[in-house]
């Protein structure tokens, strides 16, 4: 463990989802969303900006509103086809409609959102570990 921090830790760096893990010789590392791809590119040098809460605009994350984050910024940034993107195109059709009919949206379609993005974040993750991603963790939405 690094000192003083517990990990894994979880934030919203800039609008990006970052991850800091323990490596196994006890140090860390740190993975960022790639706005590209979706996948993980290790940024160890946003480190200390981030643990010490240097920039302005850094926000600490639990693991499941990290999964939330994460798959809000691939369904907003990455194209592509097959299931994971038809599930993203699901969502969007549901905030559409509230959005439509000049409404929030309902706690069921809260619900429905919260559970399609933590099933597409195991998707994806699990793609990009198959892939060989050394980031990627299906195992962070999954239950303990």
């Amino acid at each position: 463990m690094v000192e003083g921090l517990l990990l894994p830790s979880y934030y919203l760096y800039y609008h990006s989802p970052v991850k800091i893990v323990e490596t196994p010789d006890g140090g860390a590392r740190v993975w960022r969303v790639s706005i590209d791809t979706g996948g993980w590119h290790e940024k160890n040098e946003i480190f200390t900006e981030i643990t010490l809460g240097v920039g302005g605009d850094i926000f600490r994350r639990t693991p499941e509103e990290f999964v939330q984050e994460v798959e809000r910024f691939r369904a907003h940034y990455l194209e592509g086809n097959g299931p994971i993107f038809a599930l993203y195109e699901t969502i969007q059709a549901v905030r559409d409609l509230a959005k439509a009919e000049d409404r929030h949206l309902t706690s069921t379609e809260r619900a429905l959102i919260h559970g399609i993005r933590q099933r597409t974040f195991v998707m994806f993750e699990e793609q990009l570990r198959a892939a060989g991603d050394p980031g990627a963790d299906p195992d962070i939405a999954r239950p303990k």
